[in-house]
């Protein structure tokens, strides 16, 4: 078995139609269905929910889960809160900049452009506290050559030494490989 694609990412909201009017408002997503049962259909647990579709474009779908009878969400207080997010990837740097400028006019911190040499991007938080990027591709044919010839290299030394290899380190200090010229 090989897995195609992802199918759908599934995050909890406090609030489905804020969630769906939030991210048809600021990312241009379409809505493109609601679910609604007062029972899970996997543990047939007596647990109302809404589950609300978006498309993320590609045939790639982000869905939302409402849970009226849960506990308040909460995020894992051991894990930074830079690590759990969800990157998106737009068209252009011109496409973030111009999110950015539509996301700060009405009151929503962000962060970035932030250059990571394969692509730049902008961080935020949707209304239920999900860390969003989105990333604009800046990358060459010949930055991924070299970044796949050396990627279990450096995997192999992390596992070892749980320190950054320098297998890549042109990506951060600014400095070019001979041949990337």
């Amino acid at each position: 078995m090989k897995i195609q694609k992802i199918h759908h990412v599934a995050y909890r909201c406090r609030d489905a139609k804020e969630t769906v009017e939030w991210y048809v408002k600021y990312l241009n997503m379409d809505f493109v269905l609601a679910i609604a049962e007062n029972e899970v259909p996997s543990t047939k647990a007596p647990d109302p929910y809404m589950h609300v579709f978006l498309d993320a474009g590609d045939g790639n779908i982000l869905a939302f889960f409402e849970l009226p009878n849960s506990p308040d969400m909460g995020k894992d207080p051991n894990t930074p809160e830079w690590v759990q997010h969800l990157a998106l990837q737009v068209g252009s740097v011109k496409d973030l900049e111009e999110t950015k400028a539509k996301l700060e006019a009405d009151g929503i911190d962000v962060v970035g452009l932030t250059n990571h040499t394969l692509f730049q991007s902008i961080y935020f938080f949707d209304p239920n506290g999900h860390r969003i990027e989105l990333a604009a591709n800046t990358d060459t044919p010949d930055m991924h050559s070299k970044l796949d010839d050396v990627k279990w290299e450096m995997l192999e030394e992390w596992s070892k030494t749980k320190r950054a290899p320098q297998h890549a380190r042109w990506m951060h200090d600014g400095s070019v490989e001979p041949d990337m010229r």
